[in-house]
């Protein structure tokens, strides 16, 4: 079998583009880029590791584009973030209702209010995900910190499942707040909190396999890695007694294109009964059946 010829895939990172260069995504993030490079010169913060970023059209529907792309490649479903008042995403969410899920990106450092935009959020429909980057925090905000946990908390009254950023971050940023330990106390605090890791993990990607053996309610998504570099751990893990944990996320458009995701999946050495877990039933079943 191999990789599926007729791929059904959920992808658990995606984005509706804003413009042809997407600049206005990582604004929040300028006050904590200290390095001249960063600020002057890169077109998003972790250039420096991705040398081929998606080449968009400068007049387009971009939300008419999202899907034509999804089409061409076999994405049933993206995961998106959600911004109020967003044309974008209104669009998206009335013309094309099952074609898009949407996250929540939130804030720790907004105490309650977040939470009160989770539950409203959620209340009319809108998302069905919260996302967190703690290293893009500003100031940063720890895995594990106090600030977060009425947001874990939310997460499990509501059912909804938490992506969270967790190793060393590409944008030059300190690492601390998303070092893998920290994920250990919060599966520990909330145990029916689904929660996926994004961002690869590393260094510690043998550490998070270690955490998914330990915690059932713990996932791993591959957003923002090529196939040809996702973790040898990872593979191992999916291949064996991890193939309801390891999820398909890309990184379009913010660094990684899709032909070049899909061109290097069939060389990834998943097992047959690996990939349709992988590309979509553990993700459908993560929300709940898709």
């Amino acid at each position: 079998m191999g990789f599926p010829k007729d791929v059904k895939a959920i992808d658990l990172m995606m984005g509706i583009p804003v413009s042809a260069t997407n600049t206005e995504w990582y604004t929040p993030y300028l006050p904590l880029l200290l390095d001249q490079e960063s600020r002057e010169a890169f077109k998003m913060p972790a250039q420096y590791m991705f040398k081929d970023i998606p080449v968009l059209p400068s007049d387009s529907d971009y939300v008419d584009f999202t899907v034509k792309e999804m089409d061409r490649f076999g994405i049933v479903r993206g995961l998106v973030g959600y911004w109020e008042g967003s044309e974008g995403v209104k669009r998206a969410r009335e013309k094309y209702p099952n074609r898009f899920l949407f996250d929540y990106h939130v804030n720790p450092n907004r105490g309650m209010d977040d939470v009160r935009e989770i539950r409203r959020l959620h209340a009319a429909g809108h998302i069905q995900a919260v996302s967190f980057f703690p290293c893009g925090n500003n100031p940063q905000v720890p895995i594990n910190d106090k600030k977060v946990y009425p947001i874990y908390a939310t997460c499990v009254d509501l059912g909804l499942p938490i992506f969270v950023n967790v190793g060393v971050p590409g944008p030059r940023l300190p690492m601390a707040p998303q070092h893998a330990e920290l994920v250990d106390e919060v599966c520990w605090f909330f145990p029916e909190l689904k929660f996926v890791m994004r961002h690869g993990a590393e260094p510690w990607e043998d550490l998070a396999v270690k955490l998914m053996v330990k915690w059932p309610n713990l996932y791993y998504s591959t957003s923002a890695f090529a196939p040809k570099h996702y973790p040898k751990a990872i593979i191992n893990y999916a291949n064996t007694r991890g193939a309801d944990r390891i999820m398909y996320a890309g990184y379009w458009p913010m660094g990684l294109s899709l032909e070049r995701i899909f061109r290097e999946l069939p060389d990834v050495p998943f097992k047959d009964n690996v990939w349709p877990l992988f590309l979509h039933d553990n993700a459908a079943r993560l929300f709940g059946g898709l």
